[in-house]
């Protein structure tokens, strides 16, 4: 009595595994996937599939007739696919015998013991020829489970490894924050991503970052999130245009534009007067409650700052062109980097899609060996 081992266990984690492929593969399955270890005595095996030939068949076969069985399927590895048989060659007689039917066929591969040769006369593509093989034992054949099938046939898919093709390139930014005591505000450069936010084209105008309490901005009616892009009549662009435009203002009114909800308005802002030791001092400079002895410090304090306003001048402004220069450095070192990453991305995309279908035609080979492997004892005869 046949058995069947059933070997779906087996296979399941070799599919499983295959599943990060590229593609998903289906095994058909109509097809059995049973091995059987047949125990009769009709253990004969040729590997190959056949059909009744039918009237629709001839003219494709290129047959007169009716006769004969077709081969629709052949085992590469079983005496029929290494005797040369090819998928639709049409098996005409067997030891002389002329082959009517299916059944018959079968019935005489059956009756005829494992070991033997026999004689085939086929016909290919309407051009007869005749083939030798020796018939196999079925029982030797399929006598490994399913598992012990699968470790003697290598069915290792090696898929190349895919590279990363995104490309985190981090998002360098510079801030120069400026505050200004003569005023009472601190603001700092915008980006163009800002400045589109708070309707500045291009970027351009300084975003007020706070506005101290009870100082000239407040009192003119300044807020944080307003974008300054004038100081009367001056332009500004950045911080240093800010500075500068308040510099050159002196005590009393002066017209501020800002741009406040994408909308643009116009606040008056009363600046008050320079003091001689600069806005650094101003704040401790205006105690009122200051005796005599500190005052002759004070003011000789006051004349060594007068002294170093030039120097400390020169070093803002060599600070700001430093800051300017490493700003554009990043800047062009960012570009770069972006580049770079495209033109590597470039360059390793058609190699990466290329490999991968090499790797999906080697798999997609390979799962039809399999499948053909495990369907192995469906095979007619």
């Amino acid at each position: 009595m046949g058995k069947r081992l059933l070997t779906t266990i087996a296979v399941l984690p070799l599919l499983l595994g295959m599943a990060p492929a590229a593609q998903r593969w289906t095994v058909d399955s109509s097809q059995p996937f049973g091995i059987p270890i047949d125990d009769s005595d009709t253990s004969s095996y040729l590997g190959v599939d056949i059909a009744n030939i039918s009237t629709e068949r001839l003219n494709t076969l290129k047959l007169k007739e009716e006769h004969g069985v077709e081969v629709t399927m052949v085992d590469q590895d079983a005496p029929a696919g290494k005797a040369g048989i090819k998928e639709h060659d049409v098996i005409l007689t067997m030891n002389g015998t002329a082959i009517e039917s299916k059944p018959q066929l079968q019935r005489m591969i059956h009756e005829t013991p494992p070991g033997r040769v026999i004689t085939l006369g086929l016909s290919r593509d309407g051009q007869p020829m005749t083939v030798k093989l020796q018939l196999a034992d079925r029982r030797n054949e399929f006598a490994l489970t399913g598992m012990d099938k699968l470790k003697d046939k290598d069915f290792h898919v090696e898929i190349p490894p895919i590279p990363n093709m995104d490309f985190d390139i981090p998002n360098i930014g510079v801030v120069y924050v400026h505050s200004s005591m003569r005023s009472g505000v601190m603001v700092e450069n915008l980006t163009p991503q800002l400045g589109d936010f708070f309707g500045a084209k291009n970027g351009s105008g300084v975003l007020v970052r706070s506005v101290e309490k009870g100082s000239s901005a407040e009192k003119g009616g300044l807020r944080a999130g307003d974008v300054i892009t004038r100081v009367g009549d001056q332009p500004v662009h950045d911080t240093s245009d800010f500075t500068h435009a308040l510099h050159a203002h002196g005590a009393g009114s002066v017209s501020v534009g800002v741009i406040r909800d994408k909308k643009e308005l116009t606040l008056t802002l009363t600046l008050p007067e320079h003091k001689e030791s600069g806005e650094m001092l101003e704040e401790s400079l205006e105690d009122p409650e200051v005796d005599a002895e500190s005052q002759i410090d004070l003011s000789e304090v006051q004349n060594q700052i007068a002294k170093l306003r030039p120097q400390i001048e020169l070093a803002k402004e060599q600070s700001r062109k430093v800051s300017e220069e490493v700003s554009q450095a990043l800047c062009a070192q960012q570009k770069e980097m972006k580049e770079n990453a495209e033109k590597l991305r470039q360059e390793l995309g058609p190699k990466v899609k290329e490999e991968l279908e090499k790797s999906r035609e080697k798999l997609q080979h390979e799962m039809e060996q399999l499948r053909l492997q495990m369907r192995g004892d469906s095979f007619d005869i």
